[in-house]
């Protein structure tokens, strides 16, 4: 069995947090250490799981990793974007393949695409 984790290093984990639990109503699992300033946040949205790391050495500019994210409903996750410090980067667009997308950038400039399945017309 193999299991793939994102963990996104940043040097201001507190935004970071306020970001991805706010656009995903994600719920934290785990918190090391569990007391004081935490150096890793575990998050779990829906059926994933994923990880923040405070790490002061960060690099400044976002790396090339697309984080692809599967939502029930893109237009109303986009607008929490902005207010959670992101930036919208478009309206979403629904593809031929079926989905609808929208791309964007969290708070320390990663790309992030919100996607959802959309019914053919």
């Amino acid at each position: 069995m193999t299991t793939i984790q994102p963990i996104i290093l940043t040097a201001d984990l507190p935004r970071m947090l306020a970001f991805y639990r706010g656009l995903l109503d994600a719920e934290e699992t785990v918190r090391q250490p569990p007391e004081g300033e935490p150096f890793y946040v575990g998050l779990r949205a829906g059926g994933a799981e994923f990880g923040l790391v405070n790490d002061e050495k960060a690099p400044a500019a976002p790396g090339p990793v697309l984080l692809s994210l599967d939502v029930d409903d893109v237009r109303a996750r986009l607008g929490r974007v902005a207010r959670l410090g992101g930036t919208v980067l478009g309206p979403p667009n629904d593809m031929p393949w079926g989905q609808r997308v929208a791309h964007l950038q969290d708070p320390d400039g990663n790309a992030v695409n919100l996607t959802q399945p959309v019914p053919p017309a």
